[in-house]
């Protein structure tokens, strides 16, 4: 059968169209379209932690605000910044009635805020200059960072026929050495390759759709073939899987 004539796929495809907006993905993760394997650690676990010694945080790249909202009760400054510019409003809606303020930057090497000015930077999933971060965090201050590393779902990549995205080499090795050269002491760093479940093809492409770094300028009907070949698997699987790709890093300023 061509796909053309598929109606059960053409109709899974109809499902990337649902609007995307902040950074949350509970129109598949909620609803069991797609899942991850557990990391050996917990970021918000951590976080929390340094929140409650913490007398003024920044939380970078907050997306929508939806995790640093449910990180009550916060310190008495609290900063978040965004690049994605969809997300700030979405942000300021979320955060600001809870007393946090929502910065927009669009770049890494030029935040809005002074010397020394944080005891507690976090950072999920957001890019960072290491330099900028040990500018403005105190003596002694703490970088707690997660980041999706460079080989990240490149199963995608290499199914699809696509290039790997720009940030291929984004290494847990090469976060530290930045870090080390720029004033922090490593005081922790995990690193794990977690699977991706992806549970119809629908699924997939609102992934791709959202992250689009991924592959690059990714449209559906470029890529059609490979869709389809995937949407068989998964009929006979029951699921197609992909290595995700976190480390986390714990830093002191010293």
């Amino acid at each position: 059968m061509k796909y053309t004539e598929d109606r059960e796929f053409l109709q899974l495809l109809k499902h990337h169209e649902e609007s995307f907006s902040g950074w949350d993905f509970s129109f598949i993760s909620d609803t069991g379209r797609v899942a991850s394997e557990p990391l050996d650690w917990s970021y918000v676990s951590k976080a929390m932690t340094f929140i409650h010694t913490s007398k003024a945080m920044l939380d970078m790249g907050t997306g929508g605000g939806e995790l640093l909202s449910r990180l009550r009760p916060f310190p008495e400054i609290v900063y978040a910044t965004e690049a994605y510019a969809p997300n700030i409003p979405v942000a300021k809606e979320r955060l600001e009635p809870l007393g946090v303020r929502v910065m927009a930057i669009d770049d890494d090497n030029s935040l809005p805020f002074d010397d020394n000015g944080f005891d507690l930077v976090l950072n999920k999933h957001e890019s960072f200059s290491p330099a900028e971060v040990r500018r403005i965090l105190r003596t002694s201050g703490t970088f707690l960072t997660q980041q999706v590393g460079g080989l990240d779902c490149v199963g995608i990549n290499d199914r699809m026929e696509a290039p790997y995205s720009e940030y291929a080499d984004w290494s847990l090795s090469q976060a530290i050495t930045d870090l080390e050269s720029n004033g922090f002491e490593i005081v922790e760093q995990r690193e794990q390759f977690p699977i991706q479940r992806f549970y119809d093809i629908g699924a997939l492409v609102y992934y791709l759709k959202a992250i689009e770094w991924q592959i690059a300028d990714f449209q559906p009907e470029g890529y059609m073939e490979q869709l389809y070949g995937l949407h068989l698997d998964i009929q006979r699987d029951g699921y197609w899987d992909v290595k995700q790709h976190r480390f986390l890093i714990h830093a002191r300023a010293v």
